[in-house]
């Protein structure tokens, strides 16, 4: 081990910590009273009083009765829609030079404001994550290996008074002076837009770069590490990477693809989970053996939650009006909430869309469980996107599949009745299995596991029905709709009209 890699190993371990902050609840009301404070005097603070709620004994209790709840659409119709038009001092003191174009699974790009409070939250978010290492027993060596960051473009889309692009571009276009030593690509392959092209370039690079770690969401860095096999006809990637040891997930649940990411490697290698929304850094994994995040409790975002029933949520998945909303202090281990937050960028009781259970309240640890977009309920049968998941798990040990993609929809049948209908996109070969034995067994688990799912099939839900593709029909079907790489997730639930679509499209690739 090198004397400079033990060295910073060591001062991580003298400033790091595993535990995360060891009073949460003092920290989020200092993050609120923070927040408060420095957006007082901006358009939306002078609406919301922030000078009285200031003064109030309970600041945090005098924040949500005045302060309304906001799900994107209203946060950008009654304020952020004035930033984009030039405005200052709307929800945030100042301007902002950065808007992120919202990646996921909705058709509709949203701007996010980001603002340099914001960067400054999100570096400093990746510190702390940086510190957490010392908790993984890594050799002293693995501190002078590269980062390969596989994100979107940091060729960002330049207007009048400010740039767009994905939060992962706009994050690494920012990156601290000291850190681009350590992190891949370049520059120049870093700006490439198109993803077949990164990915080329990524793949010719590769035997003049020492990896040690990898980030991004699953299905595309699996996608990368398979054409760097392939361009260099290699059994697996630690033959060009020898010292790749970490993998850092993040946007969507990695479990789906580590049978098939396995495959690809040598040897075990460690995952580490975080939680990178285009509103904020908001958690991440501290420790190893766990699959859960810790939130991020004293830098720049305060957090909130709701019961995540079927009263409190519309059919459009934002939270009801008036609904009951809890503090980190009153929330209780192992229920599922809706997940709400206010950051320095001018968010306020903003519903981020995540659903996630609380999974250790000491240590402010989280899992996430899903969508509420994404949350299945047309004829009560109540299922999240954890919960297809394990599902779909179940169903991969049971037959041999490797299940890497899937799209669910509550549709009508030829006579009119309602049915599941899961479109599956499978790594390997699938034609041998029987479809209807899968859809038999993704029935059979949901009913055992979830009670609301076994009452709707004995009423409205007539029956199950699976499709099976190549998953690479799902990412050139992403790739048509121009969400291929970056941040880009594909959809899990969708409405009838939009799922027929993408069948259709799907059958004629």
């Amino acid at each position: 081990m090198t004397v400079i890699g033990e060295l910073i190993k060591k001062a991580i371990s003298v400033t790091g910590f595993i535990t995360g902050n060891p009073d949460a609840i003092k920290s989020q009301k200092e993050v609120l009273i923070n927040l408060l404070s420095k957006a007082k005097y901006t358009a939306f603070g002078k609406k919301y009083q922030f000078t009285d709620i200031l003064k109030s004994e309970n600041p945090i209790q005098k924040f949500q009765e005045i302060v309304p709840t906001h799900d994107y659409d209203k946060m950008n119709d009654e304020w952020w829609h004035y930033l984009l038009e030039g405005h200052q001092n709307v929800t945030w003191p100042g301007g902002q030079n950065y808007f992120a174009l919202s990646s996921g699974t909705t058709s509709n790009s949203k701007h996010i404001p980001v603002t340099d409070d914001m960067l400054d939250s999100i570096r400093k978010s990746g510190i702390q994550q940086i510190m957490s290492l010392k908790n993984f027993d890594l050799p002293g060596d693995f501190f002078e290996k590269q980062i390969l960051m596989l994100g979107s473009s940091t060729d960002l889309i330049e207007k009048e008074d400010h740039l767009e692009g994905e939060i992962s571009g706009i994050s690494a276009s920012n990156i601290p002076i000291w850190f681009k030593g350590f992190y891949k690509p370049d520059e120049e392959i870093a700006a490439i837009k198109d993803w077949d092209e990164k990915v080329s370039r990524i793949a010719e690079e590769a035997p003049n770069w020492d990896i040690g770690s990898l980030s991004g969401i699953p299905s595309w860095v699996q996608l990368m590490l398979e054409a760097v096999i392939k361009h260099h006809n290699l059994n697996n990637i630690h033959e060009i990477w020898p010292n790749l040891q970490v993998y850092t997930s993040g946007g969507v649940a990695f479990d789906p693809y580590k049978q098939s990411f396995e495959k690809l490697l040598a040897h075990p290698i460690i995952y580490i989970d975080t939680y990178l929304a285009s509103e904020g850094f908001l958690a991440i994994q501290r420790r190893p053996n766990v699959s859960s995040m810790a939130l991020i409790i004293d830098n720049g975002i305060f957090f909130e939650f709701v019961s995540f029933e079927e009263e409190n949520i519309d059919d459009k998945g934002a939270v009801k009006k008036d609904v009951k909303v809890l503090a980190f202090a009153d929330t209780i281990e192992n229920v599922e909430y809706v997940l709400l937050i206010s950051t320095a960028a001018g968010a306020w009781r903003y519903m981020i869309g995540d659903t996630v259970t609380i999974t250790n309240k000491e240590l402010a640890e989280i899992k996430i469980t899903g969508r509420t977009k994404h949350y299945l309920n047309v004829v009560g049968s109540q299922l999240s996107v954890h919960q297809m998941n394990n599902a779909l798990e179940q169903l991969g040990k049971d037959f041999n599949l490797c299940i890497k993609e899937f799209v669910v929809s509550a549709i009508h049948n030829q006579n009119e009745d309602y049915i599941h209908k899961w479109l599956l996109g499978i790594a390997g070969d699938f034609k041998h299995i029987d479809k209807e034995n899968l859809a038999r067994e993704i029935d059979c688990f949901l009913k055992i596991n979830n009670k609301n799912y076994a009452v709707a099939r004995t009423k409205a839900l007539k029956a199950i029905e699976v499709e099976l593709f190549s998953v690479d029909k799902f990412y050139r079907w992403s790739q048509e709709k121009k969400n291929l790489g970056g941040q880009a997730k594909i959809p899990r639930v969708l409405k009838e009209e939009e799922f027929l679509e993408v069948e259709n499209s799907l059958k004629t690739f």
